[in-house]
């Protein structure tokens, strides 16, 4: 089973202005997508699996500040994974492999009488 991981991190909230700087982002809406690219289900699609949630960022300290026209998705990924810690981040990969492999050979079936 080869699995990949997709971010979306592109809905963010923002100040409109703090410390005299535009747009800063402190929080970020996010969704990461498994996709296997071995299994398929029964129309012949990939089997893919999804979490989301979002992640304040701590905006205490602007001294790195990226203006708002300057983000791009790699960017605020790497924000979004350094606050969560590599930790919960591989926990959630975790957690989307084993719904992909539950897929794959269910535990568990609910099924209709008559």
């Amino acid at each position: 089973m080869a699995i990949s991981y997709a971010w979306d991190v592109k809905t963010v909230d923002t100040y409109p202005t703090k410390d005299s700087k535009s747009d800063v982002v402190y929080n970020v809406h996010w969704r990461l997508t498994a996709t296997d690219d071995t299994n398929n289900d029964a129309d012949g699609n990939s089997l893919t699996a999804t979490v989301y949630g979002s992640q304040g960022l701590n905006t205490s300290d602007l001294s790195s500040f990226t203006a708002f026209a300057s983000l791009d998705a790699a960017k605020v990924q790497g924000w979004v994974e350094a606050a969560m810690t590599a930790d919960k981040v591989t926990e959630m990969k975790a957690g989307l492999d084993a719904t992909i492999a539950e897929l794959v050979t269910p535990t568990s079936e609910t099924k209709t009488i008559g």
